[in-house]
């Protein structure tokens, strides 16, 4: 995979349009006005932003906030977004009435300077991809720069339309990191390589179990999804969360993958979902029962699995891990993870989620920030936003 690194260009004196993901989630406070409730994806952005206003480039932000279906909701303004940014960077940031038309066009800034433009779905043309609407924001720039992976597998105006008009397009610092360990994860992995997939439907992960089955040593699997597999194995699985139209599928899978493909040997089940419900641990779960998280004897073999290993993936939980204590398969994954030698690279989400409640997060190599963007990539999907990269050199 070619493409150009920000790091390869000359910013000075330009204006460089820089797709960020300012998604983040907004809530109202006591006072009824919104307030940013995880500011993770801005602080993922400042190395790039740094960047370019350190090598006497004029920033262009740009960035989709939530669903607005095409129209200005101002519970969706990235006003809230750039006010932040200015308090993390210290750095004065000017915000857009639009992304696009002649008022923008006249905010155009000088080197130095931060424009943060309004969020880009309030047009209907930034979803539709459309070329008029991609020619407009390729208007505002002399450089594209896409750093935003979390939004790399839509195929928008901003992620791919404006592309082919601009003079020249590059990844940013937060691109690139993803595309090194992702892209190392199933290009080249050092060996032996573990995946671990876990989650509530097979259907969700058959392209990303059929890829990685092609490339990983071992693959580890948890959550509900484990219960439709033992299902096609014929063993009992009560009244566990099961995709009974994907028995035929797993079935498959499991001749075609075979002896690197491991499932719970026991569980932790309740008979109903509560947070604290009575439990038990069993290796057969029994008519009535729900399985909701692997047990001791699953995390001691997957653990032993995962210390051997020198690249591990990991992508969705192990149970029901926002219920504890059904958490504690999750966790204890989290910390074998942690514990181990390899390089580890644990997509976005709840895999997420996890190595936080875990307290694993800072021993990880990788974390992605794009849960559906990752998943495609690790499916062996081409990314439109990627995609356009390469083929812009």
């Amino acid at each position: 995979m070619s493409y150009v690194s920000v790091r390869d260009l000359d910013l000075k004196g330009k204006r460089v349009f820089i797709r960020v993901d300012f998604n983040v989630p907004l809530e109202k406070n006591t006072q009824g006005h919104l307030e940013i409730t995880s500011d993770k994806r801005i602080k993922a952005s400042l190395p790039t932003i740094r960047y370019a206003l350190e090598h006497g480039a004029g920033v262009i932000l740009a960035s989709h906030l939530g669903r607005p279906k095409g129209k200005p909701n101002p519970e969706m303004s990235l006003k809230p977004a750039a006010k932040r940014l200015q308090e993390l960077l210290g750095h004065s940031v000017k915000m857009a009435p639009d992304c696009v038309g002649p008022e923008v066009e006249a905010m155009t800034p000088s080197p130095g300077e931060i424009l943060l433009l309004e969020n880009l779905r309030f047009h209907p043309e930034e979803e539709k991809n459309d070329p008029g609407f991609s020619k407009k924001l390729a208007g505002l720039c002399d450089i594209y720069v896409n750093d935003a992976f979390g939004s790399a597998h839509r195929a928008h105006a901003s992620t791919e339309g404006m592309i082919p008009f601009v003079p020249q397009a590059a990844a940013g610092l937060l691109m690139e990191q993803e595309l090194k360990y992702l892209g190392m994860a199933i290009r080249n992995p050092a060996r032996p390589c573990v995946a671990i997939l876990g989650g509530a439907k097979v259907s969700d992960k058959i392209q990303v179990i059929e890829n990685l089955g092609k490339i990983v040593d071992n693959l580890l699997i948890g959550g509900a999804m484990a219960y439709t597999f033992l299902q096609a194995q014929g063993e009992p699985i009560g009244n566990s969360l099961v995709e009974s139209d994907k028995i035929e599928l797993a079935k498959r899978l499991l001749v075609h993958l075979g002896a690197k493909l491991l499932l719970p040997i026991d569980h932790i089940v309740v008979s109903e979902i509560q947070p604290g419900a009575p439990h038990e641990t069993v290796t057969k779960i029994p008519a009535g029962k729900i399985g909701v998280d692997i047990g001791p004897k699953t995390v001691e073999c997957y653990a032993r699995v995962i210390s051997g290993a020198k690249t591990i993936i990991w992508n969705g939980p192990m149970g029901i891990f926002e219920k504890p204590p059904f958490d504690k398969g999750t966790v204890a994954v989290a910390k074998a993870v942690a514990a181990s030698a390899a390089t580890s690279i644990v997509g976005g989400g709840d895999s997420e989620k996890a190595v936080k409640v875990a307290g694993v997060i800072d021993k990880i190599t990788h974390v992605s920030t794009g849960g559906g963007a990752s998943l495609e990539f690790l499916a062996g999907i081409q990314l439109p936003g990627v995609l356009a990269l390469t083929r812009s050199r």
